[in-house]
């Protein structure tokens, strides 16, 4: 790898950390037996199995019962979202329109076999929850609420506490895909009202393939795939490395309190001077969310009218790794599902690129950022905004910045 790159994507996935490494290493090497088998070697596997199972309860402050392992955030979603039909004899789901596509299109496609029904809440202009639809749409016919805890391409926080206050008052559970937000802001699994929460390893420097479902204690969750593994709720041999390499990602992030304000005033920090720099030298840029409470890393944004391929291109040239959204969706042809629910133009919305930071990004990268982009970027900029390029209509997005 170019050690002279600046790695802007890790909302996409991060680097692991180097105890990520070691103890992947060290279990491909030694800890290699089957967890389940009897013998010696296998009881040291199922030991370690625990270990990691610990590590990640303390983070999350969960039980260690209540951890269930899975290949990643895609599969504990699966498991959350079909477990969910028929619980307690209803046959509603409520999403919200920010969701990762791929629970999405699970979701249309349970509607779809009429396996349940789906409503959807809507976001304001700022990317937070339309809490007037929440309220009308979560309902008694309602088996389960699943929704982001943090969007993964504006960052917007979502009211978790105040949803699954919703949910639990009509008799629905409360499912949270966590995958943005662990690992970048404090989570408590104990007192975040959630009953299932989904989590991916590599979203927090560790290793791809791995994550978690998490099930609160006392819900008999069906498996989705039948096996006497994970206390028979996901059948398959445990992939060990991945599991002791989540594990120790888990470790390295289980802060005291003050610790993790530092964690993320860090990052903040960098980002507020990263959005500040933009604004200042590209008048016309466009930070979509800003006046919502955000991810500490994340800034989502438009350059004038500028398309973001044109901009990735740049910044690729640049030395400079960034997209133009979700990795698994982003697509130069479509706009972001995301920015549409939140009332932009398709125009507006193929123009956003985003820049998520980690523990990892320095000032000095920001610096070269802030310095290197305008050079490429003001030139086109002025081109379209003389009076024959003027868009239709402004932006309803405040090009504030949220500190």
């Amino acid at each position: 790898m170019n050690t002279d790159w600046i790695y802007l994507d890790n909302n996409a996935t991060t680097a692991p950390s180097t105890g990520v490494v070691g103890a992947m290493a060290l279990a491909l090497s030694q800890t290699w037996a089957n967890a389940s088998s009897s013998h010696a070697m296998g009881q040291e596997a199922r030991q370690a199995l625990a270990m990691a199972r610990g590590q990640v309860a303390r983070f999350l402050n969960c039980k260690p019962a209540e951890v269930v392992f899975t290949s990643g955030a895609t599969e504990a979603n699966h498991i959350a979202l079909r477990g969910a039909v028929g619980f307690n004899g209803r046959q509603r789901l409520v999403l919200s329109a920010g969701e990762h596509a791929g629970v999405q299109k699970l979701a249309r496609h349970l509607a779809q076999r009429q396996q349940v029904d789906v409503d959807w809440i809507g976001l304001m202009p700022d990317g937070t929850l339309d809490m007037a639809q929440a309220r009308e749409r979560i309902t008694p016919q309602v088996s389960m609420v699943s929704v982001m805890a943090a969007n993964n391409e504006t960052g917007v926080l979502m009211p978790i506490g105040e949803l699954a206050r919703l949910a639990h008052e009509q008799g629905a559970l409360l499912h949270v895909d966590a995958t943005q937000l662990i690992g970048k802001l404090p989570f408590d699994f104990a007192k975040s009202g959630a009953d299932l929460v989904s989590l991916s390893a590599h979203k927090f420097h560790g290793p791809k393939g791995v994550g978690a479902l998490l099930v609160r204690s006392g819900l008999n969750w069906p498996a989705l795939f039948m096996g006497t593994q994970e206390r028979a709720r996901r059948g398959g041999t445990e992939n060990l490395p991945g599991i002791l390499g989540l594990g120790a990602a888990a470790e390295r992030l289980s802060l005291s309190p003050e610790a993790w304000v530092t964690h993320a005033a860090s990052q903040a920090r960098l980002r507020l001077a990263l959005e500040q720099g933009l604004l200042a030298a590209l008048p016309g840029t466009v930070i979509f969310g800003a006046q919502a409470a955000r991810l500490p890393n994340t800034t989502y944004l438009r350059f004038g009218r500028v398309h973001a391929d044109v901009v990735l291109n740049k910044l690729d040239r640049m030395g400079v790794m960034a997209s133009s959204g979700a990795a698994c969706s982003a697509s130069g042809n479509e706009p972001s599902p995301v920015l549409m629910a939140m009332g932009l133009t398709r125009e507006e919305a193929l123009c956003a690129v985003r820049l998520s930071l980690s523990s990892q990004t320095t000032a000095q990268q920001i610096q070269t950022v802030i310095e290197r982009l305008p050079l490429e970027l003001a030139p086109l900029m002025a081109e379209q905004a003389r009076p024959e390029h003027a868009p239709t209509s402004p932006s309803p997005i405040s090009t504030g910045v949220f500190a």
